[in-house]
């Protein structure tokens, strides 16, 4: 007799298997994008590498404000790869105001730009990450970068290390390099704290 082929597990089935692997308390920050394309691209980085949330600084018509009609825009959800519907994205007018949430919320930001004067600097793939509780990453604009305002609030600045004759990242690709980088360690750092506690359990039992 025939063996029935398996079906494929649904989307949602998929959705709740992965979720022991995405980073609590980590938020992807794109500060006046003036693209729809790299919103789309970051968003989908966001989800592929398992970032809690995606935060948009814009006054622009780019997105609507709320993040449900956000998931049934059909341009965003083109130029997300279909990321948009999966990811919790929301909407700032102002930079002003997104830091104050954050800071309220209790989250530490750090920027990504390259080496700035008077600000604590670090390479990218040299600095531990799993230090703080809360962390929101931010990604400036692709012209003009980060801004000062940004910058000033910041913990920290990272930047890339370059070795080539044109020492410069488009934002879809920077955003894929930072995020993979604070997503694996702050995955690992989740998972061996998991596993200590379970640990701890099995001896609170015997």
């Amino acid at each position: 007799m025939e063996e029935k082929p398996k079906s494929k597990p649904t989307l949602r089935a998929r959705a709740d298997r992965i979720k022991d692997f995405r980073c609590k308390n980590l938020i992807a920050v794109i500060e006046n994008p003036g693209d729809i394309k790299n919103i789309g691209t970051i968003i989908r980085n966001v989800n592929a590498l398992g970032v809690e949330k995606a935060y948009v600084v814009t006054d622009q018509k780019l997105l609507p404000d709320d993040w449900q009609e956000m998931r049934t825009k059909r341009n965003l959800s083109a130029v997300s790869a279909s990321a948009i519907k999966w990811s919790f994205v929301r909407k700032f007018k102002d930079t002003e105001s997104c830091i104050a949430y954050l800071q309220k919320k209790g989250f530490v930001s750090v920027v990504t730009s390259p080496h700035m004067k008077g600000c604590k600097n670090a390479v990218l793939h040299e600095h531990d990450y799993t230090q703080y509780k809360k962390l929101a990453v931010w990604f400036g604009n692709e012209g003009t970068g980060i801004s000062r305002m940004a910058l000033e609030k910041s913990e920290l600045c990272i930047n890339i290390p370059m070795y080539g004759i044109i020492e410069s990242l488009n934002l879809g690709t920077s955003s894929g390099i930072v995020l993979y980088e604070i997503t694996k360690q702050r995955r690992a750092f989740q998972f061996n704290l998991k596993k200590k506690k379970a640990a701890r359990k099995v001896v609170n039992r015997r």
